[in-house]
């Protein structure tokens, strides 16, 4: 949602007031980090979701003023008809504001899915997909993925049960 504001923020006043609140948000989320779930949910609750509400009032007043065909139309419908996802923060502290971590980490997978177009067949593209999702997963995992594939190779080669497959997976290596 961001994003369709800030391309408008050099012409648009509307769009620059959207930031403005935007970033309170994050001001607010930058001293709440590293704290618990709820703990981040009662300060979100306590001082965000005065801001949230006030945000989503303005944005409904705008939304009656502004041409649906217009871009800062376009961005004020879009933040609207997505506001329950986008302000499901508020109520949750083990979610993000944003989903920037989650784009980070499938930054990779992107690419990985553009060169696994030369794996020389469907199958072997498959077989790149797998790996490397499993890969991420080891790394969102804080687990070192080399270690965790040379030790789960080495489990697979000595016998460990196919219907047991799923105890090697990077999760359950956690904790």
């Amino acid at each position: 949602m961001r994003r369709k504001f800030y391309e408008l923020a050099d012409t648009s006043p509307v769009a620059t007031d959207v930031l403005r609140r935007i970033a309170m948000l994050y001001t607010i989320e930058s001293e709440v980090r590293g704290l618990s779930a709820e703990q981040r949910r009662a300060a979100r609750a306590e001082r965000s979701r005065v801001i949230v509400d006030d945000l989503h009032q303005y944005l409904e007043a705008r939304n009656a003023q502004v041409s649906a065909k217009s871009k800062l139309g376009e961005a004020i419908r879009y933040a609207l008809t997505r506001w329950d996802g986008l302000s499901r923060f508020i109520d949750d502290g083990r979610i993000d504001l944003d989903s920037n971590t989650v784009e980070r980490s499938i930054r990779p997978l992107a690419l990985n899915r553009k060169n696994a177009l030369f794996a020389g067949s469907d199958e072997g593209g498959d077989n790149w997909a797998v790996i490397a999702t499993l890969i991420e997963c080891c790394k969102l995992n804080a687990i070192n993925p080399h270690e965790w594939l040379t030790q789960t190779l080495a489990r697979l080669a000595n016998g460990h049960p196919a219907n047991r497959v799923g105890e090697l997976m990077p999760w359950t290596a956690v904790g």
